[in-house]
């Protein structure tokens, strides 16, 4: 019984559209490369907004633990306290700012990666 496939192992219409589906491949790869390149711009101003946010809680614990002492050592004195207390809550307030500051520039920066990458 003679074999339909030829030496190198493919049927003859197969053979001949070899060139067509190799050029496919191409461009169907090519046609993923951009939207990989715009999911890689968008995860990565995910994470540099997500760092933000564990500095932001990163500040605000610090601020408990320092307002932790200065309770502990200054808890009788009002003044001291409330020196303390504007204290943190201006640094807090320095820290939320940075935070906004982040924010509102991110859809401006995410737009400026995906035009870059396309």
């Amino acid at each position: 019984m003679p074999s339909t496939l030829s030496s190198e192992g493919l049927t003859p219409a197969l053979a001949v559209s070899q060139p067509m589906v190799a050029w496919w491949s191409r461009q169907c790869m090519q046609g993923f490369t951009p939207l990989t390149r715009v999911q890689l711009a968008w995860m990565e101003c995910a994470c540099e907004t997500l760092q933000q946010e564990a500095r932001f809680l990163a500040a605000l614990a610090e601020a408990g633990q320092r307002f932790e002492h200065c309770y502990n050592n200054h808890g009788s004195d009002p003044v001291k306290m409330g020196e303390c207390y504007q204290e943190l809550a201006r640094e807090v307030a320095e820290q939320q700012m940075e935070r906004l500051k982040q924010v509102a520039s991110l859809p401006h920066e995410l737009r400026s990666r995906i035009w870059e990458e396309l």
